[in-house]
C-alpha cells in the first residue's frame, strides 16, 4: 500500500510516511483551529464588528461590509486548503502522497513542506504553469483581435 512513497529500504518508506504523515496532520491542525478561531470571532462579533448596537453611517457601513467580505474569504480559503489537505493523507493512506502526477517522480520533501498538499513536482508544476501563462497570452491576442474584426 505505501510502496510508491520511496524506492529505499521498507524503513525508509515508514519513516518517510510517519514524518509526511505528521506534518499533514500537523498542518490540518492548525487550519482546523485558525478556521474554528474565525468563526468564533465573527459569530462573537456580529456582521458588523461588535457595533451592533450602534448606528453605522455610510461609511462605517462600507467598511464593515468589506471587512465582513474579507473575513469570509480568509475563511473560505482556508477551508479549501483543508480540504486539500484532506485529500492530500487520503492519498497517502493509498499510498500515492509524494510522487508527482506528471511524471510520477518523488516530490522534494523540501517542496511537500512548504506546500503538504502538492501534486507536482516543482519542474512539472514550473510546467504547468508556463503552459497556461501561453494559454492565457493566446487567448488575450484573440480577444484582442476579434475587437478590430468586430469593426
Amino acid at each position: 500500500m505505501r510502496q510508491h512513497l520511496t524506492a529505499g529500504t521498507g524503513d525508509q518508506t515508514r519513516t518517510r510516511y510517519s514524518e509526511l504523515k505528521r506534518m499533514l496532520e500537523d498542518r490540518q491542525r492548525e487550519i482546523h483551529a485558525a478556521v474554528q478561531g474565525k468563526m468564533r470571532d465573527v459569530r462573537a462579533e456580529g456582521p458588523w464588528g461588535g457595533k451592533q448596537n450602534d448606528v453605522l453611517d455610510a461609511v462605517e457601513s462600507s467598511e464593515a461590509d468589506i471587512q465582513e467580505e474579507i473575513e469570509f474569504a480568509l475563511i473560505q480559503m482556508k477551508s479549501e486548503t483543508l480540504n486539500k489537505i484532506n485529500d492530500a493523507l487520503a492519498r497517502l493512506e493509498q499510498g500515492n502522497y509524494g510522487n508527482c502526477f506528471e511524471c510520477g517522480e518523488e516530490i522534494a520533501e523540501k517542496r511537500l513542506r512548504a506546500l503538504p498538499f502538492a501534486v507536482r513536482c516543482k519542474d512539472c508544476e514550473q510546467a504547468r504553469e508556463n503552459a497556461e501563462q501561453r494559454e492565457r497570452h493566446l487567448n488575450a491576442r484573440r480577444g484582442t483581435s476579434s475587437l478590430f474584426l468586430d469593426m
